[in-house]
């Protein structure tokens, strides 16, 4: 007899709006910004299991993205990724998203801005027993419907970290999503990273795997779209957000 199909869940809570997380556009008004370059794919070379991180049966989607993301940063930083233990994933869902872990079910997933407003704050649990801190210095919201920015931010930071309210065409199955006006919308929501991209669209990771995320679907279904600066990208030679540094990354962050 078959084994079932293992569960893939999403888990991002519905948008927030906080007026303290600096914005790109402002970050950069009146500066003449050089093309992104046509492509860039910071999976190349990686390992093709990023792992589930437990979101085949928590709504832990915004925690996973952070730890997907720290894959992509310590390649570059070290030519060998690092992958924390899915323990480190869920005690960053349980004290970012207030997940109970004796309470059966998903957990009540996660609010981007709140996810990452605590890496900026408190840090992810890092090590074997979750017994460091990593914080990122900062993070950037980026218009969705500027494809520009959107490239600037893979190019410069690693990923560009984004949410997007689900339609019935996402799937684990599907490995490109693409704008769909007929598919219904399933009040579920996902967060994921994009590491990559080219003229088509975009390179996620989701679920341990990789997936095409068209421009089409980022421009009319994504609703959030963050830059981040992380530590070990940038001593690595990447770039930060609209090419700030580090300490004018740590006063735009002072308002939160």
């Amino acid at each position: 007899m078959p084994l079932p199909a293992p569960l893939h869940r999403f888990g991002r809570a519905a948008r927030t709006f906080n007026p303290g997380v600096p914005h790109l556009s402002a970050l950069v008004a009146g500066k003449t910004l050089a093309a992104p370059p046509a492509s860039v794919d910071y999976t190349a070379g990686m390992p093709g299991d990023f792992g589930v991180m437990l979101n085949d049966n928590l709504g832990d989607c915004t925690c996973a993205a952070y730890y997907h993301a720290r894959q992509v940063w310590t390649f570059k930083a070290k030519s060998k990724e690092a992958t924390e233990p899915d323990r480190d994933v869920q005690q960053l869902y349980v004290q970012a998203c207030g997940y109970n872990p004796k309470k059966p079910g998903p957990g009540p997933g996660g609010n981007e801005q709140k996810v990452l407003t605590y890496l900026q704050q408190k840090g992810a649990p890092i090590g074997t027993m979750g017994q460091k801190r990593e914080k990122i210095v900062a993070f950037v919201e980026v218009d969705p419907r500027n494809i520009d920015d959107v490239k600037r931010t893979i190019n410069d930071c690693g990923v560009a970290y984004i949410g997007f309210p689900v339609p019935s065409n996402v799937s684990y199955d599907n490995r490109t999503w693409d704008y769909d006006p007929a598919a219904p919308m399933t009040n579920e929501g996902h967060a994921v990273v994009l590491a990559g991209y080219n003229a088509t669209g975009a390179v996620a990771i989701s679920w341990g795997r990789v997936y095409t995320v068209t421009w089409n679907f980022v421009t009319k279904i994504v609703d959030e779209v963050y830059a981040i600066a992380d530590k070990s990208w940038i001593k690595a030679g990447g770039q930060t957000p609209a090419g700030m540094t580090l300490k004018q990354l740590e006063a735009q962050m002072q308002s939160l």
